[in-house]
């Protein structure tokens, strides 16, 4: 079972599903090599506790990720579980070519039909990586114009008008990955909406009432699709869960250390352990900027994380959450995910 029942102040029941997305965290005294063995772990437990998705995310020059290339590592979780939905947390579609997108995903949907999930957004990344992936372009199309010949691509469409009208993506097959649209503004929300896609709010990069309202703006405005036919939202949070507040927090003090780390030019090739956060400690600035941070994170034992995840939901009116499970070391994580599938009963 992948879903809980829960019941709002309101009285009305409504059923959660739980999803991940992966970072494939450099865990302190690890390589790259066992940071994507233990994404495929993790993929593998979460199938057997129940969780609806597992996504993969796309980061370019974090030294303390493993993952660069989405496509391939979810080629290889899927082909590592047997159920569980495998997707793109997502792919940067400016940096590519939507026809090529469109090919690889379809690859995998041949390979595992009905499992694959196609998550695009538009993360400008580094400078010199924008340049690095798009040296020698002249000419781009608008990311509207990407996600239609997307759709397109998935759909064989050779009748309507299209400046590549005849051409198909291959492999041809009956089904296709669903189709969602991330963002934190209101321009992913309006072209998810208008193209029928569904939509993925980052609430981690910013959590507050803008969310609601943008995503608010998405259910009035959507347009049913080939994809859709009524609008669906996943809503995306960082959790950080102990057996008791205290282990809560020594999990999330490396946390703020390694998000600190990513966010500055001084990051460290890993991602740090509790036992080094703990010893390095923070300045005084630093500590302004590890507050901000902590309004992104669910901190805490596994029944207020559920009862934080509860509320989330009622707010953005969804049915559907996807932790980020971003602690240090991969027996930790598969606690947290443990713990909550516990507490949300998803098995």
């Amino acid at each position: 079972m992948t879903n809980s029942k829960d019941t709002t102040s309101k009285g009305v029941t409504k059923m959660i599903s739980l999803s991940i997305l992966d970072y494939s965290p450099i865990d302190e005294g690890t390589t790259a090599h066992d940071a994507l063995w233990s994404t495929t772990e993790l993929a593998q437990y979460a199938e057997s506790l129940g969780y609806k998705r597992y996504w993969i995310s796309e980061h370019h020059f974090v030294e303390s990720v493993a993952n660069s290339s989405p496509e391939i590592l979810m080629m290889h979780i899927a082909s590592s579980t047997k159920e569980i939905r495998i997707g793109s947390g997502g792919v940067m579609l400016p940096h590519y070519s939507s026809y090529k997108v469109a090919e690889n995903f379809r690859m995998m949907e041949a390979l595992h039909p009905n499992r694959i999930d196609l998550g695009i957004g538009r993360s400008p990344s580094y400078r010199i990586v924008n340049q690095a992936l798009n040296e020698g372009k002249t000419k781009k199309q608008s990311y509207e114009q990407q996600v239609i010949d997307l759709k397109k691509y998935f759909t064989d469409n050779t009748d309507s008008e299209h400046r590549y009208q005849s051409l198909i993506a291959t492999p041809r097959i009956p089904s296709k990955p669903e189709m969602w649209m991330l963002g934190t503004g209101e321009t992913g929300a309006e072209v998810a909406a208008k193209e029928g896609l569904g939509f993925v709010y980052a609430h981690f990069a910013k959590p507050g009432t803008a969310g609601v309202n943008i995503v608010n703006r998405y259910y009035h405005n959507f347009q049913a699709s080939t994809f859709l036919s009524s609008p669906k939202t996943i809503i995306g949070v960082f959790t950080v869960v102990g057996e008791t507040e205290e282990e809560a927090e020594e999990l999330a003090r490396a946390f703020d250390l390694w998000l600190y780390f990513v966010e500055s030019d001084n990051q460290p090739p890993y991602y740090p352990s509790v036992e080094t956060a703990l010893r390095r400690g923070f300045s005084t600035v630093e500590k302004q900027k590890v507050i901000q941070n902590r309004n992104r994170m669910l901190v805490g034992t596994p029944s207020l994380v559920k009862e934080k995840i509860n509320k989330i939901a009622e707010a953005y009116k969804t049915n559907e959450i996807m932790i980020v499970p971003n602690v240090f070391g991969i027996q930790n994580r598969k606690k947290v995910i443990s713990l909550l599938a516990q507490e949300f009963q998803l098995y």
